[in-house]
């Protein structure tokens, strides 16, 4: 059907205020963001991007188009409809349409996108964004915060929650007052609802701003030297275990993901994860995430069960997005059966990392014990990548050490191979374990961390 076949039918239907949630806002309660649907001084009539947006849904509706599928037909259809309706204001007494290209965005976000948070999701500046309030919408940019001018409703918020869940298949309630998914474009969405919270539900979108894809990228954004990052390198092309540990927002997947493009091609790599946060560059790579529990409160799949299915799939390597509880013991137990691998951890520090792992796995229950922790942490373990974000917002490497797989008592060796002067990491006096690897892929260690008064060389291995 022709867009001015449709054209009289939606007229009237907008005028008789027939689709859901009347005319002041769409089905949505007016969820534009402006400040509300009526006109000063129109006796309440609603404005021009709220009478576009009425026509624009139905007409999605009525054309079975999927906003999320098929996002250029939507933003056809909105072109389409507002000069439709432009004719029709130099005619009539529709509110006029006044900026043209601010109405066509905020039709097609409402539509198509998540609505007034859509131009935070669409600035490529903004890290993070979370909503304490309804009126009091927050952003991040380059590690620092800000409080934005979006004002949204309780409804619009619970709404637009809804939608953000509803290509995931996870769900928030009563029952569920948390939920963790993952939007379309890859972000990482968190809520928690009240009673949980005290009054209004809490929101936070972590975009995945893939600010380094390797290593080299890194180094040129001043998170870490070159040599640093030539060592690293070496390390997972010789297949030892990484942790990489920080606190929140220091950067720890982006390493992660940097340390994963230096996996060999030729490699078989299984990912772990609470939710989709990885993007690996190698061609044979399986990715997994965790489940939550249905209606029925069955069906969960938690992180232990996918380390544990990881190692049937025929892995060469092993990436656990980030490990909290429990599933370190699995961990630990994959690490110690020749299986390299990564991951990343919640700590201050890489000896505070170290004992962490120590602990995690003696809550998997009362029969796993220190002395069985301890030495299999200091066998498993080689590497330990710690990042921070500075008050500046800026994220960089503290320290890498290594475990040479000592333990005396519940204490576990670590040898600093770089530390941190001042802001700038430097060699220091130790050598990570296994030197026969390094040796077996070609690399001469010796070389690759070279006192600093010696140049670094430039190293070709054959992958």
């Amino acid at each position: 059907m022709r867009l001015d076949e449709e054209r009289r039918t939606l007229v009237a239907a907008v005028r008789g205020g027939s689709f859901g949630g009347g005319v002041g806002g769409g089905p949505h309660g007016g969820g534009l963001g402006l400040g509300g649907p009526a006109v000063p001084g129109s006796g309440g009539w609603p404005d021009a991007a709220s009478l576009v947006e009425t026509e624009v849904r139905e007409l999605v509706r009525r054309r079975s188009l999927d906003p999320v599928r098929e996002p250029a037909l939507v933003r056809r259809l909105v072109d389409d409809v507002l000069a439709d309706y432009e004719d029709r204001a130099l005619t009539s007494d529709l509110p006029p349409v006044g900026d043209r290209e601010l109405v066509g965005r905020i039709v097609y976000d409402a539509v198509a996108g998540f609505g007034p948070l859509q131009r935070h999701l669409d600035d490529p500046t903004v890290e993070e964004i979370w909503i304490n309030e309804p009126g009091r919408v927050f952003v991040a940019r380059h590690g620092r915060s800000e409080l934005t001018t979006t004002i949204l409703t309780a409804d619009q918020v619970q709404d637009l929650v809804e939608r953000m869940l509803k290509s995931s298949g996870r769900r928030v309630d009563l029952s569920t007052p948390f939920v963790d998914a993952m939007l379309p474009d890859g972000s990482r969405l968190h809520v928690v609802i009240p009673d949980v919270t005290r009054l209004h539900w809490s929101v936070n979108i972590r975009k995945f701003v893939l600010s380094a894809a390797s290593l080299d990228e890194l180094v040129a954004m001043g998170t870490l030297p070159l040599a640093a990052a030539a060592f690293l390198e070496a390390a997972v092309v010789a297949g030892l275990n990484v942790i990489v540990a920080g606190g929140t927002q220091a950067g720890k997947t982006t390493m992660l993901n940097c340390l994963g493009s230096a996996i060999p091609a030729r490699e078989r790599v299984i990912s772990c994860e609470e939710v989709f946060e990885l993007r690996l560059r190698t061609p044979d790579w399986v990715a997994m995430q965790t489940r939550q529990a249905n209606l029925e409160g069955t069906g969960e799949i938690r992180l232990r069960r996918l380390i544990k299915e990881a190692l049937r799939m025929r892995p060469d390597r092993l990436l656990v997005g980030e490990v909290r509880q429990e599933e370190a013991l699995d961990l630990l137990i994959a690490l110690n059966s020749g299986l390299p691998g990564m991951c990343s951890l919640h700590a201050n520090s890489a000896r505070e990392a170290v004992t962490k792992l120590c602990t995690l796995p003696l809550l998997a229950g009362e029969n796993v014990s220190h002395n069985f922790v301890v030495p299999t942490v200091a066998a498993s373990v080689d590497l330990v990548v710690h990042l921070i974000k500075d008050g500046h917002g800026r994220r960089r490497v503290t320290e890498i050490v290594a475990l040479p797989g000592r333990a005396e008592g519940d204490v576990i060796e670590v040898a600093q191979i770089f530390r941190s002067l001042g802001d700038t990491l430097v060699r220091a006096e130790g050598y990570p374990p296994h030197p026969e690897r390094f040796a077996r892929v070609g690399y001469d260690l010796a070389a690759l961390l070279a006192p600093p008064d010696r140049s670094w060389p430039e190293i070709a291995v054959d992958r």
